[in-house]
């Protein structure tokens, strides 16, 4: 019987993520995804649902929807079955983030950032042939992507639209082999749910909070 709770359940993850009591938990994950630069210090849950522009428009539910205190907005979404267009439906359920910063009146477009962070329990397919010989040889990190808008040479030209894929079957280091906060969030994504102990490598304040949640 396992001994500790399953984040890669609904339940789990909204419990490790989701609730008021441990919003440092989220924070401390979404921060060692992403760059320093990006750095959250507060984060408010916001409403999951959102709704379309008529009645009879398609409406999105989030796994977990927050804001920070600059006005950037984060998705984060659990995905456990395979799902052949999920990059799509992120980049539908983003737009929903976009829009509702519309303002009425004058307005100059000016938008706060918006995030989906997606963990994934399944391999994306992901075409190899888009990559040029240079990121195929200095790919590191296969289960990590970050995604954003660039020109054919790869430079950024816009810097508030991020997707955050984690193929979690890629991930396949060890408990001696997790270097980084990072490593070890998705260790724990991974493998807290087969547990019996805990991990010499999970010793920190942060996990120790992550072991002790009630399943």
């Amino acid at each position: 019987m396992s001994r500790y709770i399953n984040p890669l359940t609904d339940f789990g993850f909204k419990k490790l993520f989701g609730e008021e009591v441990n919003k440092m938990l989220l924070i401390d994950f979404l921060n060692h995804l992403l760059p320093y630069h990006h750095h959250i210090t507060d984060l408010t849950y916001m409403r999951h649902e959102k709704l379309g522009s008529t009645p009879v428009d398609r409406k999105v539910v989030y796994d977990l929807y927050c804001q920070n205190d600059k006005g950037e907005r984060f998705i984060v979404e659990l995905q456990k079955a395979r799902q052949e267009f999920f990059v799509d439906r992120s980049l539908y359920y983003s737009t929903f983030a976009i829009q509702e910063q519309a303002q009425a009146g004058k307005w100059d477009f000016k938008l706060s950032p918006v995030y989906v962070v997606a963990v994934l329990d399944f391999n994306m397919e992901l075409e190899n042939r888009y990559l040029t010989s240079e990121a195929l040889l200095t790919k590191t990190e296969p289960y990590y992507h970050w995604v954003r808008l660039v020109d054919e040479v790869g430079r950024v030209i816009y810097q508030k639209l991020h997707y955050i894929f984690i193929e979690l079957p890629k991930f396949i280091k060890q408990e001696d082999e997790l270097q980084t906060a990072r490593d070890k969030w998705l260790y724990v994504l991974r493998h807290l749910a087969l547990l019996q102990d805990r991990p010499l490598a999970l010793q920190d304040h942060i996990y120790r909070r992550v072991l002790r949640l009630p399943r």
